[in-house]
């Protein structure tokens, strides 16, 4: 029983200690401030915009700038959280960002380095 309540006290603690670490990712996206958004990068940052091919591995500055381009093409203007999860390895984020039109889905993974959760994916469809 002690295990059990153990257990029960570190899956809720995790859970809610991502939850604050994720509201700051979620903020920047809301602002549609993608120099605040690159703040959470990670060094290097895995990108897939709409129906083209995913890139890996891109530098945090060349991210920056795709997300940027990406933001002033489609008209962005901000974001929505739908849900949340994963465990202490990895972190998800699934929202939509709106443009005053249909909107794009977009998945966030984020993985904890040095203390704070940093954005390793983003995956916009």
């Amino acid at each position: 029983m002690r295990r059990l309540l153990f257990f029960i006290t570190i899956a809720l603690v995790t859970s809610t200690v991502h939850a604050q670490e994720t509201d700051g990712v979620v903020k920047a996206f809301k602002t549609a401030n993608v120099d605040e958004i690159a703040g959470y990068f990670d060094e290097y940052v895995n990108l897939k915009f709409l129906d083209r091919d995913e890139v890996k591995n891109m530098s945090r500055n060349q991210a920056s700038i795709a997300l940027k381009a990406f933001y002033t093409e489609n008209g962005i203007k901000g974001f929505e959280k739908i849900s949340e999860g994963g465990r202490a390895s990895l972190v998800y984020l699934l929202g939509k960002l709106n443009n005053g039109n249909k909107g794009y889905n977009i998945t966030i993974q984020l993985k904890p380095r040095e203390g704070k959760l940093e954005i390793v994916t983003i995956r916009i469809s």
